[in-house]
């Protein structure tokens, strides 16, 4: 683990390779899980207060889902998480050409709204706990993104440096800097071993 303000950051971050490969997964990372998407209070309400505009993403039983039960649930552990469609899809999913998308993140793209999909979306395969002292970062792993573990070796691309965007986003650019220079350095001595 890296340490960067108060974040702890698996190694994993830095050395594991990573691109989403829609073309093949179809997004099934919106349907499959144990539960919704992590979600904060923050998240929650700017969801409530742009349904309408993410509603015209929506079938029509994903959005009387949304209306009836909300855009959240607490899981198991007891944690906020996005709402889902009978147990399966979370109900932000959006059926497109065969395939699965974010309606959040499409009205968002479209200039409809202001807000993004949750960053817990947008920062997969990264998932981050928060304990008392300090916010883990550790890179998941399971069989529906093997293709894009596949994608990211083919493509050279690390998990942090596919990840670029959403780590900006909820670190800020100064952190993301510290964490590329860490990178390379952690690269330069990993080579230098050999």
């Amino acid at each position: 683990m890296i340490q960067i303000g108060g974040q702890l950051v698996s190694l994993d971050v830095l050395e594991k390779e990573f691109c989403c490969d829609l073309s093949k997964c179809k997004g099934i990372c919106c349907v499959e899980g144990d539960a919704g998407a992590p979600i904060t209070d923050s998240e929650i309400k700017d969801y409530q207060d742009n349904l309408d505009a993410i509603f015209s993403y929506l079938s029509p039983k994903n959005q009387s889902v949304l209306k009836e039960k909300g855009v959240f649930y607490f899981d198991e552990e007891g944690e906020k998480v996005t709402m889902l469609v009978d147990g399966g899809e979370c109900a932000f999913t959006e059926h497109r050409d065969g395939m699965l998308f974010c309606a959040i993140e499409h009205a968002f793209r479209d200039g409809k709204i202001a807000v993004q999909k949750p960053i817990s979306c947008h920062l997969y395969p990264i998932r981050c706990h928060q304990y008392r002292d300090f916010e883990a970062l550790n890179f998941h792993s399971w069989n529906v993104c093997s293709d894009a573990i596949c994608k990211g070796q083919k493509e050279k691309l690390k998990v942090y440096q596919f990840l670029k965007e959403p780590l900006i986003r909820k670190y800020g650019e100064a952190w993301y800097a510290e964490l590329c220079e860490i990178a390379e350095q952690w690269e330069q001595q990993k080579n230098g071993k050999k």
